[in-house]
């Protein structure tokens, strides 16, 4: 285990507060069976188009909440020891602020997250109870009671994690030591759901950090506490493997279900039984069925609601659900994990933020022609205000919490392997150093422009006194991609098909070059009522569409929804039909056309680094409805008038704020 002098008490009874803890070399559970290890955040440092996500975070609403949303990120937070807002929406930005600010190394972001955590460490009772203990009357645009609900703290729990990570303060395993033993004293008589239903059903990011300490010391109360936490917390692996939720609308809250959906894989690793993998893996089947939608996400506005394109899609579901990929990802190794996150993180994330990340949608529409302040066929809406961009729109938990989306991306690229190696799982620019082998310290540097391209190209850098070192290196091989190529130092070293890790196993030398070619294609997917969406490699394209942006000032509920919001109309045509085209024909009818240029920040229709050119027929029937697309019409609709082809654009789906990205099929002639 990579922690030294490390001390703990047993659990011997009663609440003992921990003074000092020992380092623990026989743990049975957690990290030590998994077949990769997240790496201290602070070691992976992102490059290129993802480092300007970071940047963009900073100089925006992530580096700026105190300012921009002061009455509920200011001092009067409780979590700052203030009368303000006690819940989620302080630990929320924290969650997404610290490993931002680690991942930058930028001293004044580490300055803004440390009253926070310093608050959050000294305010621990003597029982082990940590957080805001008092509720207040209701003030308008603050959360200010369910001071001691479970579910803040397991926001604030990964906050420590993180800050331990990147830091070693070992007051935070006193904390959590502590609070866990108060956890399981307290549980039994005041479960999960006592003050809100929430933990209940997100107990698995307090069962996960249990986990993580357990790794560290050792404690054998924590597997006690973990059989109470999983008892207690919505049975997600009887829900997935033996009821008919995903298919029953209304039936789970959006959010609930992206952070549940990692629990079954979390408690796997106490009990590792089959079955917690099956479930989650029939889960995310049973999602994509009856819910799914082309960006990767799922229909939940706010509850499940199927998978017609105009249903919405959480912010929050969307960070949520990355998190989850990604904790699942390092327990099991499991390719479709890691082709998931980056289908979300490379769809859904960009294009449900603005670009100077500023403002955010709190749903996004797979199929969006019209952004506007309007009631919808949504679960729960919010004065019409939930597709509309803006600080506040919709509802203020995505402002809090869609921050931790790109951080936690970028702290999951690159993982410690069992077998002493190194582990590149998901692709984006970016440095990583670690240690490998028997202590050898490596760098990493990946260079590359995918999503858009192709080539994947790894310089090793050691130090100048060590003249070589054996460790194995790992690469993730698609699914979608058909035939992957590994070159070292120019020569072929493997060519393998997609859904597999590549293991490269030899001694390395300081300036060793490894270059991964993951050839993309053209190809389609099937939706909602045979709708299909065109993809290419881990990207959805999507309509082109002109983009009128228009601020409204918003003097009507500016507490709930922010002082302006953005409006965005078109003047475009969006009512095409693709023509159906055999697979083995797909080269002839989509044509990829590149700029040569991947900028710094490809997400927007200005700077698209790609384009399909492909021919479309426009639906005269199929028109506007309550100011989105009306019912799609299914493929094929026997009859049904078109007009002539023509040709259309088709941009990555990030790009894009309006656009259709599931269309009906039209045959030809």
């Amino acid at each position: 285990m990579r922690f030294n002098n490390l001390f703990y008490t047993l659990c011997i009874g009663g609440i003992t507060m921990l003074t000092g803890f020992t380092l623990h070399t026989n743990a049975q559970v957690s990290a030590n069976q998994n077949p990769y290890k997240e790496l201290p955040l602070g070691a992976i440092k992102p490059q290129g188009w993802l480092r300007e996500m970071l940047i963009r975070q900073k100089d925006g609403a992530t580096g700026n909440l105190d300012k921009l949303y002061p009455v509920v990120m200011n001092e009067r937070n409780g979590w700052l020891g203030g009368d303000g807002d006690q819940w989620e929406r302080g630990p929320y930005w924290i969650d997404g602020l610290l490993p931002l600010a680690y991942l930058l190394d930028d001293k004044a972001l580490i300055a803004k997250t440390k009253p926070w955590v310093e608050w959050a460490i000294k305010s621990q009772q003597p029982d082990g109870y940590f957080g805001p203990t008092k509720d207040y009357s209701y003030e308008r645009g603050m959360q200010r009671d369910n001071s001691k609900d479970w579910w803040p703290k397991m926001v604030m729990l990964k906050v420590l994690k993180q800050y331990y990570s990147a830091t070693g303060d070992k007051r935070v395993i006193t904390l959590m030591t502590n609070y866990f033993k108060y956890q399981l004293k307290e549980l039994p008589s005041k479960p999960l759901d006592h003050w809100s239903f929430w933990a209940r059903y997100r107990g698995g990011d307090n069962l996960q950090v249990i986990y993580w300490l357990y790794d560290i010391t050792g404690d054998k109360c924590l597997l006690d506490l973990g059989e109470l936490v999983h008892k207690q917390t919505f049975d997600y692996t009887n829900a997935f493997l033996n009821t008919d939720m995903l298919s029953t609308f209304g039936s789970i809250h959006c959010v609930n279900l992206a952070q549940g959906l990692k629990e079954p894989i979390i408690y796997y690793q106490q009990h590792r039984d089959n079955k917690y993998l099956e479930a989650t893996d029939k889960g995310l089947k049973d999602i994509r069925i009856q819910n799914g939608v082309a960006h990767g996400l799922y229909g939940g506005d706010e509850d499940l609601h199927g998978n017609n394109p105009t249903q919405g899609s959480e912010l929050c579901s969307a960070v949520e659900m990355m998190f989850s990929l990604e904790s699942m990802l390092e327990i099991t190794g499991k390719i479709n994990y890691a082709d998931h996150l980056e289908k979300i993180a490379f769809n859904a994330l960009p294009a449900q933020v603005s670009d100077d990340f500023m403002d955010r949608q709190y749903y996004q529409q797979a199929n969006q022609v019209m952004v506007t302040r309007h009631t919808r066929n949504f679960n729960q809406d919010h004065s019409g205000t939930d597709l509309c961009y803006g600080l506040l729109t919709g509802y203020p938990c995505c402002t809090s919490n869609m921050h931790q989306g790109w951080p936690k991306f970028a702290q999951n690229l690159w993982y410690q392997t069992a077998d002493k190696g190194i582990a590149a799982l998901v692709y984006s620019p970016s440095e990583v150093k670690t240690t490998v082998g028997n202590g050898v310290e490596v760098t990493f540097k990946e260079e590359t422009n995918y999503p858009f391209e192709e080539q994947i190209k790894f310089t090793l850098s050691m130090a100048k006194k060590v003249k070589s070192a054996s460790f194995p290196f790992h690469l993730r091989i698609p699914e979608w991609c058909k035939k992957g190529s590994v070159k070292i130092n120019g020569q072929v070293f493997k060519e393998a098909a997609g859904n597999q890790i590549v293991k490269i196993e030899r001694e390395w030398k300081s300036g060793d070059v490894v270059e991964l070619e993951l050839p993309m294609h053209v190809y389609k997917n099937s939706w909602y009522e045979n709708s299909v969406s065109v993809e290419r490699g881990p990207i959805t394209y999507a309509l082109k569409m002109n983009e009128e942006v228009t601020r409204v000032k918003n003097d009507k509920d500016p507490i709930e929804y922010g002082n302006y919001y953005d409006e965005i109309r078109s003047s475009s045509p969006w009512n095409y039909g693709l023509i159906e085209t055999p697979d083995n024909k797909f080269d002839e009818q989509y044509k990829v056309e590149k700029t040569g240029i991947v900028s710094n920040y490809p997400w927007n229709l200005k700077n698209s680094p790609i384009a399909i050119k492909t021919k479309g027929k426009r639906i005269p029937s199929w028109q506007l409805y309550n100011e989105m697309t009306g019912p799609i019409p299914y493929s094929f609709v026997y009859g049904i008038e078109t007009s002539l082809e023509e040709e259309i654009t088709l941009v990555p789906y990030g790009c894009t704020s309006l656009r259709i990205s599931q269309f009906p099929l039209v045959q030809r002639k």
